[in-house]
């Protein structure tokens, strides 16, 4: 019997980019794993907890925490809202509190999208094609709070036709930082664009990323520019055949 696994869209990935959150369904569903989608969900609450927000985003993660009740796993597209639920949920609430015994017991079933699929799946190959020069941005959630840095890279490695090369600057944030684009836009601009040197020089026409966020503010960047390049998400690499 396949295992049950529940997908956590995210914000970003329902209202942006749809596309990512159905190829991460479609990874999941050849590789045998039974998919949910719990309707009620929500934002995860980290605008409203990184902006000093707790109370709000205490009521946030209280409906998260009922909706994502009994799943076995819950995969996610994104480091960033992966790193809310799985190491901030328990900080919004007191010991004792019922919510922060239900965040304990939530947080190690939650998964990012190319943890999942190297440590739980067990799989670098799935069959993946796509004919491209590629290079990887490392989100900062992702690769800071979670430490995820080679899962993505031996997944991509396994994908048939692509050609992976480093950047110099892939650790480097690329400017979007949630609320700070809207702070701090100027500061944001300028490291998206040395970001983007970054790319440049690397010859890749295609940027993937597991976090949709950096690849909303890499695409605005590189189409302001009028650049030859495109991005994608980790999962709509993996869905390609």
């Amino acid at each position: 019997m396949p295992q049950r696994v529940s997908i956590f869209v995210t914000c970003i990935v329902d209202q942006l980019f749809p596309n990512a959150g159905m190829a991460m369904a479609t990874v999941l569903e050849r590789l045998g794993f039974s998919i949910d989608f719990p309707e009620a969900q929500t934002c995860c609450g980290q605008p409203a907890f990184n902006s000093g927000y707790r109370d709000e985003a205490r009521t946030v993660a209280s409906h998260t925490l009922k909706v994502l009740e009994g799943a076995d796993y819950v995969v996610v597209p994104s480091g960033s809202c992966t790193s809310m639920m799985s190491h901030h949920y328990e900080e919004l609430f007191a010991p004792g509190d019922a919510r922060h015994h239900a965040a304990e017991r939530l947080s190690p079933k939650i998964y990012e999208f190319s943890r999942f699929l190297t440590e739980v799946a067990q799989v670098e190959d799935v069959g993946a094609r796509l004919e491209t020069v590629a290079t990887y941005h490392d989100s900062c959630h992702a690769l800071r709070e979670l430490k995820i840095k080679e899962a993505p890279r031996r997944l991509l490695a396994n994908v048939k036709g692509l050609d992976l090369r480093e950047m110099d600057a892939a650790e480097e944030c690329c400017g979007f930082g949630g609320t700070f684009s809207v702070k701090f836009p100027g500061v944001s601009g300028g490291m998206a664009r040395t970001k983007i040197d970054s790319i440049l020089r690397t010859g890749a026409s295609t940027v993937i990323s597991i976090d949709s966020s950096c690849l909303m503010q890499l695409q605005g960047a590189i189409s302001r520019a009028g650049l030859p390049i495109r991005t994608m998400h980790l999962a709509e690499v993996l869905a390609s055949r």
